[in-house]
């Protein structure tokens, strides 16, 4: 975990660290938002049946395929700062372009 001293020191990134739980709150969204397509999706069915499994269906789909790009979005954001990670192992190795 990070100290609440990293907040003031630029020696250390706290964004690796928290990436996590910014992932897991937008997992939990996706499925409340999923949650409240699928009632109204069930009440539709009482208008149109057929509507209403349409809207229950693509409910499904788009919790589905948000979380999937959320985890995708999640895991570009960690690359980037593994790769600085890695470039700054180099560059105090003495292995940099000269």
């Amino acid at each position: 975990m990070f100290s609440f001293s990293d907040l003031f020191q630029w020696d250390r990134f706290i964004t690796p660290t928290i990436i996590k739980t910014f992932y897991w709150l937008v997992i939990g969204v996706i499925c409340l938002f999923g949650l409240s397509g699928i009632f109204a999706g069930l009440t539709a069915m009482a208008i149109s049946p057929f509507a209403g499994f349409l809207i229950v269906l693509e409910s499904i789909a788009g919790v589905v395929v948000g979380i999937v790009f959320s985890r995708i979005a999640a895991e570009l954001i960690l690359i980037v700062f593994r790769i600085n990670e890695h470039l700054g192992a180099i560059r105090d190795q003495g292995g940099g372009v000269r």
